[in-house]
């Protein structure tokens, strides 16, 4: 049981491509959380994003709001809420507002921005995105701590005596993550503030190999913070899809993959084209993207685990739909079914079960055959033919 209570999720963008029906795209994404819901899964985290034309979603909290009401179990984060678009004042507001509306499912993802092309429409400047981020991480944690009010001024807001109107639901706040990519800077704030991390970049290339750098950069800035801060709350961002063999999971997303890859990512955001000639198949061979069979993924995922140096607390797969709908959705049930359990140390007990009674079966179910016997005799009935000519099993009686 050496990986018991690793926790499974989607970061969910959404990535939905030019010349679909944006209001079905939506509705898809909430079908799909309360699919994950329904299978297990621990965590669905949504974006926002105001520019681009793939990512559809302005506004997370309001489909955290709408998930909720058709969903039990699952938790619901903003991955992630994008602070310098936002008063730290309001953030907290709303999301001590959806902490009481989910009864605790609620999770607050912060980052600085993800599309410099929703920066440049609110006339910010990408060089003040990551410093107005921990400006405003900074009065978000001052006042979820409920001590005193905060008198806060900076050259982008200010807030007087602010307090929160409602306590928290959970004690004593919602689940807090700091998205983290390639740089320091993601691992540094969370680790000043103790709260959670979303890597995202572990699912570039070169990511599997910096994770264990990049945790011990977020252990280094809580130790300086007087800060604690825990695996349990580190969740590694991945590619996945799951089919019955390799070739057939491969087949299935390889047009989509190169459809998102060079429309969005290469002609829409100017990343440089990828000089791979299967680049699918060269992410599965650096862990960064899991691609294939229940056992193929198996093994990713313990690689990612060796990466790390010490384990993290939950994989999420980067929501795509690089397959079809019925593909899709099969590749998360085929995961819950075959992957999932073996990383909660729900199958040992089983197995172990399993393993006893075959290894006894001739001690203990070897009384079986009489003990059916004097269920007809003790009752003054004869044994039926049937049962003097053939071996009684357990399941006879």
């Amino acid at each position: 049981m050496a990986h018991r209570g690793l926790t499974f999720g989607i970061f969910l963008a959404p990535f939905h491509r030019l010349g679909e029906n944006p209001t079905l795209a939506m509705d898809r994404d909430i079908e799909l959380i309360q699919w994950l819901d329904h299978l297990g899964y621990d965590e669905a985290w949504i974006g926002e994003h105001h520019s681009a034309g793939w990512e559809l979603i302005a506004d997370p909290g309001l489909i955290i709001a709408a998930a909720a009401e058709k969903t039990r179990h699952i938790k619901l984060g903003s991955g992630v809420t994008s602070l310098p678009y936002h008063h730290p004042l309001m953030v907290a507001q709303r999301w001590v507002q959806l902490d009481h509306m989910t009864r605790g499912r609620a999770m607050l993802g912060c980052g600085p921005g993800a599309l410099t092309s929703d920066a440049y429409m609110l006339g910010i400047e990408p060089a003040t995105q990551r410093p107005r981020m921990l400006e405003a991480m900074d009065a978000i944690m001052r006042l979820l701590k409920m001590e005193e009010p905060v008198t806060m001024k900076t050259d982008w807001f200010e807030m007087r005596d602010a307090r929160l109107h409602l306590a928290p639901y959970s004690d004593p706040h919602f689940d807090i993550a700091v998205a983290s990519t390639i740089t320091p800077f993601g691992m540094i704030a969370a680790g000043t503030h103790g709260v959670g991390v979303l890597s995202i970049g572990a699912g570039l290339p070169g990511g599997p190999e910096a994770l264990a750098k990049q945790w011990q950069i977020a252990e280094d800035a809580a130790a300086k913070a007087g800060k604690t801060i825990s695996r349990k709350k580190w969740r590694v961002v991945v590619n996945a899809h799951i089919a019955e063999d390799d070739q057939q999971a491969l087949d299935e997303v390889r047009k989509g993959e190169r459809n998102e890859t060079v429309t969005y990512f290469e002609d829409t955001l100017g990343r440089p084209p990828g000089r791979a000639e299967n680049p699918l198949a060269d992410g599965v061979k650096m862990g960064t993207t899991l691609v294939g069979s229940p056992e193929t993924v198996i093994k990713g995922i313990k690689r990612l685990l060796e990466y790390s140096q010490g384990g993290f607390g939950g994989i999420l797969f980067r929501a795509h739909e690089w397959a079809n709908r019925e593909q899709t959705m099969r590749s998360y049930e085929l995961f819950a079914r075959y992957v999932m359990p073996v990383f909660q140390g729900s199958l040992d007990p089983i197995a172990s079960s399993n393993a006893w009674a075959k290894e006894n079966r001739k001690q203990v179910f070897g009384a079986t055959p009489e003990a059916v016997k004097r269920a007809f005799t003790d009752f003054g009935h004869a044994v039926p033919e049937e049962f003097r000519t053939r071996t009684i099993g357990a399941r006879d009686s």
